[in-house]
């Protein structure tokens, strides 16, 4: 039986991994910016998360939620005072895309509607709901596209409007900052406009914060500068570090009924145990904080770069759209210096480094970085 094929692969296996560090089969040693898809928020085998997970695993690994399990209780205290949501109720899962499809499907219960508004250049995941609000038709099967989807522009809030106005919609799903098509970030009055046309016109407003969360931008969520409270926020990826789990975050005025929803792996012992030490390490090591400081450095490290055509993000969620004549810089920084980094098309480099990030670890990057442009 051969695998399927999801992602082209690089011929690089890492076997090993501490902080920031990988070690591939080969005994290479590369230094991960990418964090695997911005999952390792806390680095790789911190040795909190690793005794914490092991002492879980030699106490109970999984039973259903048919039962009481207090680690989810106290996930959901703890994440609350961390992210200052404390009045918000949480139900877990077990990645972003099923984060995202609870809080679609929520919100269409609880309104009794069943159109959607997302975004141009949009990514939410690829089951079913999630991939309908996707803007990749390339992805979607003709079974995603009976989801009543209108794609709308980024800062549009006219055309917003427009839609919401028919008063069909169940929800607007928009992420904190768009990952997937290159690093872009809506503004903080795009925000508001949107909390208001939401109020006006009955309509839940969905946070998806699947990639831009958990400190990544510099604070807990991104849409938090805006000083916005969204109606549901989605969470996964740095949730974990590397554990699946997935949450969605409602807004006190939702309630929802036994059995709406529902899952059978999500939140079980071991994956609450993951997220509990996430937000330990998170809280006693300042990493919302360092992502904050460290990504100042960046963006400062990359003014008038003569490689770079527009810095984007924020915090430790960047994107460098780099220009035409260096393409293949980033082939370049993983086969010649060794750091892995993401893209967004052919034309973007994406950072989404650990939290822990030194800025020893981040002058290194722009050094090679400049080295390889010819600006050193």
């Amino acid at each position: 039986m051969d695998l399927f094929k999801v992602y082209k692969l690089w011929d690089i296996e890492p076997v090993r991994g501490l902080d920031t560090t990988l070690w591939d089969n080969n005994g290479v040693e590369y230094t991960d910016l990418y964090g695997g898809h911005a999952v390792i928020s806390i680095g790789h085998c911190h040795p909190h998360y690793v005794e914490m997970l092991s002492a879980q695993l030699r106490k109970l690994g999984f039973y259903s939620n048919a039962v009481q399990n207090s680690l989810q209780k106290e996930l959901a205290l703890r994440l609350g005072r961390i992210s200052g949501m404390e009045d918000y109720s949480l139900f877990l899962c077990n990645s972003g895309a099923e984060a995202n499809e609870n809080a679609l499907k929520l919100a269409s219960f609880k309104t009794g509607r069943s159109r959607v508004i997302a975004f141009n250049g949009a990514f939410h995941g690829r089951t079913s709901g999630a991939v309908a609000v996707t803007d990749n038709f390339s992805i979607q099967a003709p079974f995603n596209r009976s989801h009543e989807v209108t794609f709308v522009p980024l800062e549009d809030a006219d055309a917003v409007e427009r839609e919401l106005s028919k008063r069909d919609c169940a929800a607007v799903i928009i992420e904190g900052i768009q990952g997937v098509s290159g690093i872009h970030e809506p503004s903080d009055a795009f925000l508001r406009r949107l909390r208001e046309l939401c109020d006006i016109y009955n309509t839940y407003l969905v946070l998806d914060e699947v990639q831009s969360g958990y400190g990544r931008s510099g604070l807990f969520y991104a849409h938090q500068r805006s000083g916005i409270r969204p109606d549901i926020v989605t969470s996964a990826k740095g949730m974990g570090n590397g554990f699946p789990i997935g949450a969605i975050l409602c807004a006190p005025h939702i309630k929802p009924e036994t059995g709406m929803l529902g899952t059978t792996f999500g939140g079980n012992h071991l994956a609450c145990t993951a997220a509990l030490a996430v937000l330990d390490v998170i809280e006693n090591e300042h990493l919302v904080e360092n992502a904050a400081s460290v990504g100042d450095y960046f963006r400062k490290a990359f003014e008038g770069d003569a490689a770079v055509a527009e810095y984007r993000g924020r915090g430790l969620m960047i994107g460098l759209e780099i220009k035409p004549q260096f393409a293949g810089l980033r082939d370049r920084l993983l086969f010649e210096e060794h750091f892995f980094t993401g893209a967004a098309g052919a034309s973007v480099i994406r950072l989404l480094p650990s939290l822990t990030i030194t800025r020893e670890t981040a002058s290194r990057f722009v050094a090679s970085w400049k080295k390889l442009t010819g600006q050193l």
